[in-house]
């Protein structure tokens, strides 16, 4: 079930309609909101239902032996293993094909008889957003910020809460179960933000990069001999900004979802190509898995401490497993080392700047200097899309050989995908408090006439998009 269809818009109706007539019934509501995630998820393949459940009671057991543990040195190793299990599951559905192909290649050049065979499964939609938080869970309660075990109802809820299962925002346990717990008060939703939040992501998703998309990014990368240097460079801008349309896009109307249902999300994205540098990249750029990665693979990991080549190799390792987290592809891979590599540059630059003039921290850039360093840092990001989206290492060479064809004219590009890159750029730099701004001015409007252009603007989207509705690209992770 996609958000921007019919069957969720009437899905989502009822769910609203009822939780809010259950809010006096605790209990009640929340096995109703946990019922109607179930069906949400089962929309796509009801037999992933088990794995959804199954994860979600052990967890729910995990836990109880974690906290029942005498030592520290017991809770320890019960966390670990708890994790180890969730993420043997996750590498499970999503990595032992990539596995077999690995081993069989490796073998072929050793010259060793070994051919394993595959599985070609298809990867449970969402399965690592909801393994993520089943981790976060545990950790989470070994580590005390969670100071008793969640109910196995509560659990439940946390686990396939609809509006974040399948593609996020990841919502930390210590974040999310204390809401539960409250009673949400009408008067303290901030409906006008929410329907911003969720207006502004169909327009993103279903306008701007249905329409990258379809009119020029798929094209170009299904088939890039076929194009010019001019082509593929635009293409790349135009599937950086697809990207970031379609996953913002997402994770705004699923903030604006919760909201409404009486839920405070964190925020996801803060205009991540205004950055000036690829750790404040990461700052602004899918905010809940960084910090994820950071808080629960990072720091345990060492973090910055133990010394430059720690510091180094803890980078690299977190960037490795961040990139193969999102697909069993040496693609992806590659992502992972790129991005890793520059953020340990970017450590190296800054520890020489300090060796050499005695500046411990990086220092503000500002006007020329600011400018370039964020040309820079877009590009190197667009640079590392290109493997990101290339489904094979053999198409992400022979995209970058294109960029030798600057005597091929473009034949991609239309008058309007270029206005839409340079639409979803400009606005990058928009003042940050912009969504508050708008807010403030649309709270004035009379609740019958805010509800006619809410409806309004639904309509024209809908008539504006091109014919049917891609899926969300994180699904696939």
């Amino acid at each position: 079930m996609l958000f921007p269809t019919l069957n969720f818009g009437l899905f989502f109706l009822i769910v609203f309609a009822l939780a809010w007539a259950l809010v006096r019934w605790p209990q009640g509501r929340i096995a109703f909101l946990s019922a109607a995630s179930y069906v949400f998820y089962g929309w796509w393949d009801w037999r992933y239902l088990f794995l959804l459940g199954g994860s979600t009671l052990f967890n729910y057991l995990a836990g109880h032996v974690i906290v029942r543990q005498e030592t520290p040195r017991g809770a320890k190793l019960a966390v670990s293993l708890a994790v180890a299990v969730n993420l043997a599951v996750l590498a499970f559905f999503k990595y032992a094909d990539f596995t077999s192909h690995a081993v069989n290649d490796t073998a072929t050049v050793l010259g060793l008889p070994v051919r394993l065979g595959f599985l070609d499964m298809v990867v449970p939609v969402g399965i690592s957003f909801f393994t993520f938080h089943g981790i976060s869970y545990l950790v989470d309660l070994y580590c005390g910020t969670l100071r008793r075990p969640a109910s196995l109802m509560h659990l439940v809820l946390y686990i396939s809460f609809f509006p974040q299962l399948v593609a996020g925002p990841i919502v930390r346990a210590s974040h999310f179960l204390p809401q539960i717990g409250e009673r949400p008060n009408p008067d303290d939703i901030r409906a006008t933000r929410a329907y911003l939040l969720i207006i502004g992501g169909l327009f993103k998703k279903v306008v701007v990069a249905n329409y990258l998309a379809t009119d020029l990014v798929d094209a170009v990368f299904m088939d890039p001999d076929r194009y010019g240097a001019l082509d593929l460079l635009l293409a790349t801008y135009g599937y950086a900004m697809q990207i970031y349309c379609d996953f913002s896009a997402y994770t705004d109307i699923a903030i604006g979802l919760a909201a409404l249902l009486g839920f405070r999300f964190p925020q996801n994205f803060n205009q991540p190509y205004r950055s000036g540098s690829l750790q404040e990249f990461w700052r602004r750029w899918h905010i809940s898995l960084s910090s994820w990665l950071r808080d629960y693979l990072y720091i345990p990991l060492g973090g910055n401490r133990g010394g430059l080549w720690a510091h180094c190799r803890n980078l690299m390792i977190t960037m490795l497993l961040g990139g193969l987290w999102h697909g069993a592809n040496w693609t992806f891979v590659i992502w992972g080392a790129l991005h890793g590599g520059m953020l340990v540059a970017e450590l190296l630059v800054n520890r020489l700047r300090a060796i050499t003039l005695g500046e411990w921290e990086a220092p503000r850039l500002r006007g020329w200097q600011r400018v370039a360093a964020i040309v820079a840092t877009f590009h190197f990001v667009c640079f590392t899309w290109i493997f990101f989206r290339a489904p094979t290492l053999d198409l992400a060479g022979r995209f970058l050989a294109g960029f030798g064809r600057w005597d091929v004219l473009p034949t991609a590009v239309t008058p309007l995908t270029l206005l839409l890159i340079i639409g979803t750029l400009a606005s990058q730099f928009l003042p940050g408090d912009r969504l508050a701004r708008v807010e403030d001015w649309v709270r004035r409007v009379p609740l019958p006439a805010m509800g006619a252009a809410v409806g309004l603007a639904v309509v024209l989207i809908q008539a504006c998009a091109p014919e049917g509705v891609a899926p969300f690209i994180y699904f696939q992770f």
